[in-house]
This record gives C-alpha cells, sequence and structure tokens, in this order.
C-alpha cells in the first residue's frame, strides 16, 4: 500500500508549484529553482522552471504530487524554461523559445545550429541583464519527433532537403505549437519582450495570443559547409527572415 505524502515534502513543494488553467486541462509549473550554470567557462545562476500538463484541474496539489511516482513521467516529455534576472519586473526583456534538439544541443552536431542558439542565447541573455530561454520538449524535428527525424536525416543524405524529407514521411514542414510556453509566460511576466529569432511563425505565435512583443533579435552564427543548404531552406522554404546586411543565413 502506497504511505501518504510526508507533510514536511508537501508544505516545501506547495509554496513553488503554479496552478496554470488551460482550454484542456491545467499546467503545474513548479519553481523559481536556483540553477548554477557552466556558460563558456563561467558560472552564471538561473532561476529555473519546469511544467506539466494535466487533464486534472486542481488546487490540492497533493493529489497531483501523489500521482508522480506511478505516471511514468521519464517516459514522456516535459519543457522548462531558463529565467535570468528580474524576469518578472524589468521593463526590457529578452526570451527565446528553444526547440529541444537531440542531435544539436546535446551531441553538437553540425547538420543544424541549435547547439550554438542555445548557448548563444543564454549568453545574450545574461549579457542583456533580463531574460528566459524556454526550452520546448515536443519540438524534436519541428514536431516530428526523434525517430522520424532520423529517417529524416537518411532522406537528406539521399539529396532530400529538410522540407522535402519531412514531407516525405507525411509531415507538414513544422508542427510546432507554442501554446503552453505561451500560457507559462503570461503567468511570470506581463511587460513586453523582445524575441530572439529569425522565424516569423514564432513572432506571430506571441502576438496572436495577445503578448505585447517589443521587438526581434536576430540569432546568426555557425553557418558551415555541414548545415549550409539547411539553413538557406529556411529562408527559401519555411519562410525564415533573411539578415540583408549581414549575408549570412538565419537561424530558427
Amino acid at each position: 500500500m502506497k504511505q501518504a505524502l510526508d507533510s514536511k515534502v508537501l508544505s516545501v513543494l506547495e509554496d513553488k508549484i503554479q496552478l496554470i488553467k488551460t482550454e484542456g486541462g491545467a499546467i503545474y509549473l513548479v519553481g523559481p529553482i536556483k540553477l548554477p550554470v557552466n556558460l563558456y567557462g563561467e558560472t552564471v545562476e538561473f532561476k529555473w522552471y519546469c511544467w506539466l500538463n494535466c487533464k486534472e484541474v486542481t488546487e490540492d496539489f497533493e493529489r497531483i504530487i501523489d500521482k508522480l511516482s506511478s505516471a511514468n513521467l521519464a517516459e514522456f516529455q516535459q519543457s522548462s524554461v531558463l529565467v535570468y534576472g528580474d524576469f518578472e519586473y524589468a521593463e526590457d526583456a529578452i526570451i527565446r523559445m528553444h526547440s529541444i534538439c537531440h542531435t544539436g544541443d546535446i551531441f553538437g552536431s553540425k547538420r543544424c545550429d541549435c547547439g550554438y542558439q542555445l548557448k548563444k542565447s543564454m549568453k545574450m541573455i545574461q549579457e542583456h541583464g533580463t531574460g528566459a530561454l524556454f526550452y520546448l520538449a515536443n519540438h524534436e524535428g519541428r514536431g516530428i519527433g526523434l525517430f522520424s527525424k532520423a529517417m529524416a536525416y537518411v532522406l537528406q543524405e539521399n539529396g532530400y532537403d529538410t522540407v522535402e524529407a519531412n514531407e516525405g514521411l507525411g509531415f507538414v514542414d513544422d508542427s510546432r505549437n507554442y501554446s503552453d510556453a505561451i500560457q507559462v509566460l503570461k503567468a511570470i511576466r506581463q511587460k513586453p519582450v523582445t524575441l530572439m529569432t529569425n522565424n516569423p511563425k514564432k513572432l506571430n505565435a506571441l502576438k496572436e495570443a495577445g503578448l505585447e512583443v517589443s521587438g526581434r533579435q536576430p540569432l546568426w552564427g555557425d553557418v558551415s559547409e555541414f548545415n549550409e543548404k539547411y539553413l538557406q531552406t529556411k529562408i527559401k522554404k519555411s519562410g525564415h527572415l533573411e539578415e540583408e546586411d549581414e549575408g549570412t543565413c538565419p537561424n530558427d
């Protein structure tokens, strides 16, 4: 028989949990949590939040916590956000909506520029003084998943570009959804944000959700022989914004 949740454990956790109601249920946001990060050899302290989607809507957080040990969450993905500075109240903050990239973020793959983007955006947030990096777990391969992405890579090695490979597997070019991240952003900040991206779909998603976007910050770099076609496909087929005065390719 499962033991009841220890009252001390509950008292520590419940002040760090926030309920965000959604159309389909709820988002449970836990944090902030101190997270010292090794950023280019310097230790930088961020504040970290993680969230969980759930159909059950309750402010009885003991019910939610009690289900964790049997929910097999390790078999599913959860997203999170890394916050720096006085993100809630500062007048000017920059954010990045970063889609998970197993190969780029973890292994440092040069087939894309995602690993570079991840570190560079964190550094830009630190240098700016206030910002947040949203790490979106269900966005692998623009929403097709890691296994499908591996098959898409096989197609790319046989002449397909990124869009053609996704569509050849029966997917649309980009099926990513930002609604959960936007709900979390609204919960932790009410003031305008500047978005780091060259992807107009990300910019439009924020604006259509009623968020005040004060500007867009391009994110450039790590162009190589391995990802040049990938980056050009973003411009030519996926509608990414090219920075004309730079003469380089955009990141997503």
